[in-house]
């Protein structure tokens, strides 16, 4: 399970340390791609197996599900850890996720999230006011809270 906030700076080639306590769940090859929220969804290949099954199962006849599935998937690039930790963003996902040098990277659980320092900051800043609606929203879901 992927938790924790690290903040990290992307180097002028588009490499990004990755935290250590990540890179050993991560395994060798890993997926990154386009997240919501403007943000990058990193993925294990064991979990990125599990969400190419359910979005195949989505039915190819309705648009939305087609939309998502091109969106998701045209983004997504298999990655690697080098000797030094760092992992290559490409250009397409940097300009999507509007990284150019500060970035925070966070575990969500599963999946791992990658987000430029400044929409971080305004995305929390927006989420903490709403912190405890939230919670409540939660609690009608059943999740134990």
């Amino acid at each position: 399970m992927f938790t924790g906030e690290y903040q990290h700076s992307v180097d002028g080639k588009g490499r990004l340390i990755m935290p250590a306590r990540f890179r050993e769940s991560l395994g060798d090859v890993f997926i990154i791609t386009k997240g919501l929220d403007t943000c990058l969804f990193v993925y294990s290949q064991d979990e990125w197996k599990k969400i190419e099954e359910k979005l195949k199962n989505l039915p190819f006849t309705k648009k939305d599900a087609r939309a998502f599935a091109r969106f998701f998937f045209s983004g997504a690039n298999e990655c690697e850890i080098d000797k030094q930790g760092r992992i290559l963003i490409n250009s397409n996902l940097r300009e999507y996720a509007h990284i150019s040098k500060d970035v925070v990277v966070i575990g969500v659980g599963t999946r791992i999230e990658i987000w430029s320092k400044e929409r971080w900051e305004e995305y929390k800043n927006e989420t903490e006011e709403n912190y405890e609606e939230l919670a409540e929203k939660m609690v009608e879901l059943d999740l134990g809270f």
